[in-house]
């Protein structure tokens, strides 16, 4: 999908942050339509509480600190340009002895300053100066002591006298002389005071904690959904015209726009069901890019999703998320839905996980359940590897969709066309004229996606090697791609392995090559391109851990004469044979186990299901699906021509064998030897 959307400097091409902010407020949205109704009753509340609780704070600090103004300009009445804030400190300073309430009752008082400093929002420390003939007396109340004085302070005859200073708005001298008045009262403070850090400590814990568990909830979340998005169709990369050949393909996907661009006419003949479409076929072969193409050209968003990963591990799990889609789905009234990997859906119900039962039966509802009453329309795609004919799908399910679009690989003119498609997208490093002969046939059963790949490895090999790239780069990146790696250390030291690998690959090509050769009447341009070996090889291969490789091409003809499959059989026999013509029956290898193992499906094919080499053409496999013996009439027919046509194999080697030994030399030499190199080798080898 990332080849999908749009690179990031041209989706700064639309419009920044109107567009941001859209797309923010849509992914808000869709998280919020597939929560349970206690989240969204909570997240209401918080979204109220925030903005409230915000505005009440606002107001508190603006009229606090209009307060604070105010009383910072008032001044007492008397003495002028003496502030609320000043402190007598001209009278001697003494401490008091005896509860404070005592003194203030039977001692004449001419002034009260209560200092005071804040220490937590509700907790507070005070040192009150008396003063009373011509002295200070201090006094450190306990908070108990302060209540009754601040209860008594509005009916006593001394409350008058009340003045309130905060100590951090105290002069110099005043300050030091609070010093000394600290050290003296430090072990009178109460205990809230000295509890003071470890409630400052506690909030800032408290606060850490919290914000942890927000984004610990927040990643959860954002983990949880992350794979239900939609994606719009601005950010869908590319169009339709992008998907080279594949006529009968789009052909079919026109129909849904069709459908879809006049459903009202549609509706007249009474068409009312939402879009079911159904897409099967193998890996790589465009599902994915074909239903995103088709969103961008009907203006839809489109959400991707696994289904096999609609398991969540908790019960209903499958069942949920689906719920979650289509309530997400809803909201957007029209939108695709693209399921991808749905081959589990479709398995037949019953005698499986309940589970994997419950989302099918749910996947039933909801496709049936669509259409609702705000006139929503989804167009489900669903696309699955498999069909009806590869495997054995629920009826129920296959009858949801009235749309089932089969993907296949490419044809020998499309995979062309393709490789030309992603060759022209760098032309300017691409040499002119590229033969493509070798290349088409090799790539047989290949997907368009394995093409590009192909293409793709090659570029890189030219970057590497600094060249443009070639018909022979495009070839070598064919083979990493479709051998794999390959390497010359693991045979270079094994002679004898070496030595044998080419005289038994050689005789295969040489049985194959002698076949053509009647047919085109020694036409050598004619063999060069029906000739399926395209290289032959002595490297290692890690992915098979074969010592040697050919790598050849499939053959065109789908339906087989019995003549080709006895020419299929002599080539497979052929590397056999000729190990025998050179190291004598005690010689042959097990090279040859993948090779017979083909002759014997080759002939059980032509002799036990096709009826040929009998009087009668009968399938008797047929009878006998769940048994897996073979009938003695077949069993000798087999044998037989399969000694016939060894033998005859074997004849047409040993009148080679001097181009054999010449063969293996030039290979022996050389480690690999590709078609053209092999050919002008053989007719060299004639001249002479």
């Amino acid at each position: 999908m990332l080849d999908l959307l749009k690179r990031s400097d041209e989706a700064s091409e639309s419009p920044g942050l109107w567009f941001a902010i859209k797309k923010a407020a849509r992914r808000i949205q869709d998280w919020f339509v597939i929560q349970s109704t206690a989240v969204k009753v909570t997240m209401l509340v918080v979204a109220l509480l925030i903005p409230a609780t915000g505005i009440y704070s606002f107001v508190l600090i603006q009229k606090q600190a209009a307060i604070a103004e105010q009383v910072k300009a008032m001044a007492v009445a008397g003495t002028e340009g003496e502030e609320v804030w000043s402190l007598n400190d001209k009278l001697p300073v003494v401490f008091g002895n005896g509860p404070l309430l005592s003194f203030l009752e039977t001692n004449p008082v001419e002034r009260i300053t209560v200092v005071y400093e804040p220490l937590l929002w509700n907790v507070s420390e005070r040192i009150i100066l008396i003063e009373s003939q011509g002295k200070q007396y201090a006094y450190y109340p306990s908070d108990m002591e302060t209540k009754i004085f601040a209860d008594k302070a509005a009916i006593a005859p001394w409350g008058a006298k009340l003045v309130f200073i905060p100590r951090g708005e105290l002069s110099a001298s005043s300050s030091e002389l609070f010093e000394r008045l600290d050290q003296r009262f430090a072990s009178a403070r109460p205990q809230s005071e000295k509890d003071g850090w470890k409630a400052n400590v506690s909030g800032v814990l408290s606060v850490a904690l919290t914000l942890g568990v927000l984004g610990f909830l927040y990643f959860q979340l954002m983990g949880q959904h992350k794979s239900l998005k939609f994606i719009e169709p601005a950010q869908v990369h590319g169009s339709i015209d992008d998907l080279v050949g594949m006529g009968d393909i789009k052909a079919e996907v026109a129909q849904i726009k069709d459908q879809y661009e006049r459903r009202a006419e549609y509706a007249e003949y009474g068409i009312f069901k939402p879009f079911n479409v159904m897409f099967s076929g193998p890996a790589g072969t465009g599902k994915t890019k074909l239903a995103s193409y088709l969103a961008k050209e009907l203006q839809l968003p489109i959400l991707f999703h696994s289904a096999a990963n609609l398991e969540t591990g908790f019960v209903s799990g499958g069942s949920n998320t689906l719920s979650r889609i289509v309530a997400m789905a809803k909201r957007r009234k029209r939108c695709i839905i693209f399921l991808d990997e749905a081959q589990d859906l479709f398995m037949k119900r019953g005698g499986r996980r309940k589970f994997d039962d419950d989302t099918a039966n749910t996947f039933l509802s909801v496709l049936d359940g669509v259409r609702s009453k705000n006139e929503a329309e989804i167009i489900w795609i669903v696309a699955s590897n498999f069909n009806s004919e590869t495997m054995e799908m629920d009826e129920a399910m296959l009858r949801r969709f009235q749309m089932k679009v089969d993907f296949r690989m490419p044809n020998r003119a499309e995979r062309l066309a393709v490789i030309n498609h992603y060759l022209g997208q760098r032309a300017e490093k691409v040499l002119p004229n590229l033969d493509l002969r070798h290349l088409v046939d090799v790539t047989e059963g290949s997907s368009p996606a394995d093409l590009e790949t192909i293409v793709n490895q090659a570029g890189i090999s030219a970057v590497q090697t600094g060249e443009m790239i070639g018909a022979n780069t495009l070839m070598q990146a064919a083979e990493r791609v479709l051998v794999g790696n390959v390497n010359t250390d693991t045979t270079a030291e094994r002679e004898r392995d070496r030595r044998i690998i080419a005289v038994h690959e050689w005789g295969h090509f040489l049985v194959d090559l002698e076949h053509e050769r009647k047919l085109t009447n020694d036409n050598w341009e004619q063999i060069l391109a029906d000739l399926k070996t395209i290289k032959i090889s002595l490297k290692a291969n890690s992915r098979t851990n074969a010592l040697g490789f050919v790598f050849h091409k499939q053959g065109g003809n789908l339906l087989k004469t019995k003549s080709d499959i006895e020419h299929d059989v002599r080539v497979l026999l052929g590397g056999m044979a000729n190990e025998e013509l050179f190291f004598g029956e005690e010689g042959t290898t097990n090279g040859a186990h993948n090779d017979i193992t083909r002759v014997t499906q080759l002939l059980h094919h032509a002799v036990g299901e096709m009826g040929m080499y009998r009087k009668t053409r009968l399938n008797f496999g047929a009878l006998s699906r769940e048994h897996t013996e073979v009938d003695e009439e077949t069993r000798s027919i087999m044998e037989a021509q399969s000694e016939r046509i060894y033998g005859e194999t074997k004849a047409v080697l040993a009148q080679l064998k001097p181009l054999t030994e010449h063969l293996v030399g030039k290979l022996l030499e050389a480690d690999e030897m590709d078609l053209n190199e092999a050919l002008f080798e053989i007719r060299r080898f004639e001249a002479t």
